[in-house]
């Protein structure tokens, strides 16, 4: 008797527009195929794109769940790339990440760049930090009205152990040093609170946040000249053909804007499609341009986040053929017909 014959899908289940609520009351079984359940989504994006997909999903619904990008996602995510068929050239990749280390996210684009012609990313949530910068060096990048990436200043720990964001230490450290100059050509003494503040930053600490930031920033353009721009070809505005410097351009701008604290005032502020496009002036494609995609991205997403809440799944690495699903404590890999 196959003891998972009685048990119906989520996805089955699901009432278009309300994808979520449909799951909320559906019981969730402990022998539910849940890698089958994921491997049917997947399977209608990829009828949507006819593009094969891998997915690294995080699991950002749940707090207190080890979820960010580190260095032992390095192995899984070599392993599911290789795992791709010789034959396919283009890939999307479905990306969910509250972030996580530079170091690794380049390390992701080494694996991904040499293998594929192609590299698309679908926005399913968010891709925050380490995240938005994994996603600058697609050819593509898709997103629906949920869709969100962040900015890329980096966190570093501070002497208690806490991160801050770097670009916050160096705005204090310049605004101490404007404060002090306008003091000093009036002939007056600095305030004693920029001397105290200034004797409790460590040097230490000014050296990181600034070889963060230009780490960050220097991998946001070398993505985005080589991989983004690499097919623009014309200036939209002007019809002006598009030369090296100005793509080199276009990128330091967007790369020096996204790790502008000052501009985004929290590490976490949700930058969606529009403001992509009208503030960094970053082409996004809208999910719902391609005929059926926005439906299997809501579909997806659903799954996700039920199972997210449902099991103590922290991390998936998952295409047609290839799974590794890290827990909260543990890695288990499923093995699956293929």
């Amino acid at each position: 008797m196959n003891p998972t014959k009685n048990i119906p899908s989520p996805l089955d289940v699901m009432i278009d527009g309300q994808e979520f609520e449909c799951l909320v009351g559906h019981q969730f079984a402990p022998n539910l195929n849940i890698v089958g359940e994921l491997r049917r989504s997947i399977a209608e994006v990829e009828a949507t794109r006819n593009k094969y997909v891998l997915c690294y999903v995080a699991n950002v619904v749940r707090g207190g769940i080890n979820n960010a990008i580190d260095n032992s996602d390095d192995l899984p995510f070599n392993e599911m790339v290789n795992s791709v068929p010789s034959h396919i050239k283009e890939v999307d990749v479905v990306l969910v990440t509250p972030g996580g280390l530079a170091n690794q996210v380049n390390n992701f684009v080494t694996a991904l760049r040499p293998r594929f012609e192609k590299v698309n990313f679908i926005l399913l949530n968010m891709a925050m930090s380490a995240g938005t910068i994994f996603i600058m060096s697609g050819d593509e990048i898709i997103m629906s009205k949920q869709s969100k990436f962040g900015p890329i200043d980096p966190q570093i720990p501070n002497r208690e152990g806490r991160f801050v964001p770097a670009q916050s230490i160096l705005l204090a450290l310049e605004d101490i040093q404007k404060r002090g100059e306008e003091k000093i050509k009036q002939h007056m003494q600095p305030d004693w609170t920029d001397v105290q503040l200034l004797r409790n930053i460590d040097l230490r600490d000014i050296g990181m946040a600034q070889s963060a930031s230009k780490y960050s920033t220097d991998m946001v353009k070398d993505f985005l000249t080589n991989y983004k721009f690499k097919t623009w070809k014309i200036h939209s505005s002007s019809g002006i053909d598009v030369t090296e410097e100005d793509k080199k351009k276009r990128a330091d701008e967007i790369a020096s804007l996204l790790c502008k604290h000052s501009e985004w005032k929290s590490h976490g502020h949700a930058i969606n499609r529009d403001v992509a496009w009208n503030k960094c002036r970053l082409k996004i494609t809208h999910s719902e341009s391609i005929d059926g995609l926005d439906r299997a991205m809501r579909r997806m997403w659903a799954l996700f986040y039920w199972l997210f809440e449902n099991t103590p799944m922290a991390k998936i690495f998952l295409s047609q053929h290839y799974c590794i699903i890290r827990n909260a404590a543990m890695n288990v890999p499923m093995q699956m017909p293929r």
